[in-house]
């Protein structure tokens, strides 16, 4: 709805003056999203006065505005219905400012007001706490713009997937709050997708049980993803590890990355695993360990090789883990390596 052809225009002064008046670096503006001042009107006073008024100092306004320069395009009507709407789920104004500050753009979006309000409203009643919300509306905005009744389409294809694969009533509402909280992107897909899916793992003989098992490891992820690439990749771990349709579907629970990574990622990480002198029977007896990327592998195995860990002739589920893991996993190892080999207190006995 702008116009961006620059070179027939001119910076509008009034914009520039403004901007100016509020220490606005206008070199940063020019460099990201010149067009916004070749504009004929823009509300630079009057967005810096709402954002004045929810707690922003000089600093913050003009942090706010050159990052998101557009801000300054929209009506102050728009941007204090904005506001209201954000105040449905921020604890207080000085909550919400600083939110404004680290993602302005999340919140300059204007675009889908009544959508946004209409899933807030919709998010609430499905039991999300505010701070859920609030995350939501920052990392994962484009959820919001949907129309609510496609996010409740989802949401009603999945507790019905749920229930259907022998989830109880009682726990139903915690699943799917859970599995939000942990991958709100689930909401992107459409109900078909999530269905041909769980019909995929069913017709390759995972158990309902399974099926359950594995949408809770995999947090949502399996909806991002199409029978296709599911099947490729499960073919290729069963010819790299040499198995049956029944060890395969025990490797696959154990670690359900070989569902979700694509060949090209697995082929990869199995290469770096193998250069670094691990085995398959290793990697076959540890999958969780193509979970973490080339660079991770390679960096622990230095950390655990500079305490004389010989990773090659040990177990690989020193590698495993998140980085807390691995700290702790490393630390016992360091210990173990600085005790001392006998006691010095305790008695000696030595036989005449």
């Amino acid at each position: 709805s702008y116009t961006t052809d620059t070179k027939s225009r001119e910076e509008n002064k009034k914009t520039l003056e403004s901007l100016y008046s509020l220490s606005v670096d206008i070199t940063k503006i020019r460099r990201l999203k010149q067009w916004v001042l070749l504009q004929d009107v823009a509300y630079v006073k009057e967005i810096a006065g709402i954002l004045q008024e929810m707690g922003a100092d000089e600093t913050t306004v003009a942090n706010i505005i050159e990052r998101c320069p557009e801000a300054i395009l929209h009506t102050p009507a728009e941007i204090n219905s904005q506001r209201a709407l954000w105040q449905l789920v921020c604890q207080n104004e000085k909550q919400l400012i600083k939110l404004i500050e680290q993602f302005p753009e999340s919140f300059f979006t204007t675009e889908h007001h009544q959508n946004q309000k209409a899933n807030i409203l919709f998010f609430q009643e499905l039991g999300l706490k505010n701070n859920i919300i609030t995350r939501f509306l920052t990392s994962a905005p484009n959820i919001f713009y949907n129309p609510v009744e496609k996010n409740k389409n989802v949401i009603e294809t999945l507790q019905r997937s749920y229930l259907h694969l022998g989830g109880s009533e009682a726990n139903m509402k915690i699943w799917i709050l859970k599995l939000l909280s942990q991958n709100p992107f689930i909401l992107l897909n459409t109900s078909t997708t999530i269905q041909e899916n769980l019909e995929f793992l069913q017709k390759n003989d995972f158990t309902d049980q399974e099926v359950l098992q594995l949408l809770s490891k995999l947090k949502g992820f399996i909806f991002q993803l199409n029978s296709t690439t599911m099947q490729k990749s499960m073919l290729f771990s069963k010819n790299v590890f040499k198995c049956s349709d029944q060890e395969l579907k025990q490797l696959v629970l154990k670690c359900p990355a070989l569902l979700y990574y694509s060949v090209p990622v697995l082929e990869e990480r199995l290469e770096g695993l193998l250069k670094e002198g691990i085995s398959i029977a290793q990697i076959r007896e540890t999958p969780m360990v193509l979970e973490l990327t080339t660079q991770i592998v390679q960096y622990r195995i230095k950390k655990l090789s500079a305490l004389g860990y010989d990773i090659k002739s040990g177990n690989l589920e020193s590698l495993n883990g998140t980085k807390k893991d691995f700290e702790v996993t490393y630390g016992k190892i360091q210990s173990k390596k600085e005790r001392p080999i006998f006691n010095p207190v305790a008695p000696l006995h030595i036989e005449d």
